[in-house]
């Protein structure tokens, strides 16, 4: 895996990380200005930022057309993670579309590599 590619796996965890802190800072009482100013959604929208950057890295190197929908495999893990830690559902329906994503992230990337 080269460097292109390490930065955007890079940016998919990060953009991963920002989602869990935006959906954290959503949670709760409080006006919508609460919220924009809770420390989560403020590391939450640093974190997209940073994602954006290391996307702009891997970009140089690798297809638009390839690299966009890599970005896919966020889906999969938020679906997790806001299963586990937000207590959302996750039925059948919803593991399916899981299933299909991995697929076609997998042949996206494995079609370039």
């Amino acid at each position: 895996m080269n460097l292109y590619w390490l930065a955007l796996v890079a940016a998919i965890c990060t953009s991963l990380g920002g989602q869990v802190l935006l959906k954290a800072g959503a949670v709760g009482e409080g006006a919508f200005i609460t919220q924009l100013f809770r420390p989560s959604t403020v590391i939450g929208l640093g974190a997209y930022g940073g994602a954006a950057l290391l996307y702009i890295i891997a970009l140089r190197q690798i297809p638009m057309s390839v690299a966009l929908p890599c970005t896919a495999a966020s889906y999969v893990a938020v679906a997790i993670i806001g299963h586990f830690m937000f207590d959302e559902s996750l039925g059948t329906q919803k593991l399916a579309a899981i299933g299909l994503i991995c697929g076609g992230v997998i042949l996206l990337a494995s079609a370039h590599s």
